[in-house]
C-alpha cells in the first residue's frame, strides 16, 4: 500500500470573517514560459480554521484534507512566528 503524501502551505491570511474559516493568499514566482520573466502568482485558500487568535496578515501553515465543504479542503496546522 502506498502512502499519500499531505500537500503543506505556508501563506498569509487575509480574511477572517467567516465562522471558523479563514481566507489565507498563498503567493509563488513563476517564470514566463517565452520570455523568461519572473511574475508573481497568488492564489487564495479556504481553511478550516477554530483559533480565535488568528489575525488578518498572520503568516500561518495548513495542509489538505478531506472535503469539509464546497470550498474547504484544508486545515490549519499552526502560526509562524
Amino acid at each position: 500500500m502506498t502512502k499519500k503524501i499531505i500537500k503543506q502551505w505556508k501563506g498569509t491570511v487575509v480574511s477572517t470573517k467567516m465562522a471558523k474559516t479563514i481566507v489565507v493568499r498563498v503567493d509563488r514566482i513563476k517564470l514566463h514560459p517565452r520570455y523568461k520573466k519572473k511574475i508573481k502568482v497568488s492564489k487564495r485558500y479556504k481553511v478550516h480554521c477554530t483559533d480565535p487568535d488568528i489575525k488578518e496578515g498572520d503568516k500561518v501553515i495548513f495542509v489538505e484534507c478531506r472535503p469539509l465543504s464546497h470550498d474547504k479542503r484544508w486545515r490549519f496546522v499552526s502560526k509562524v512566528k
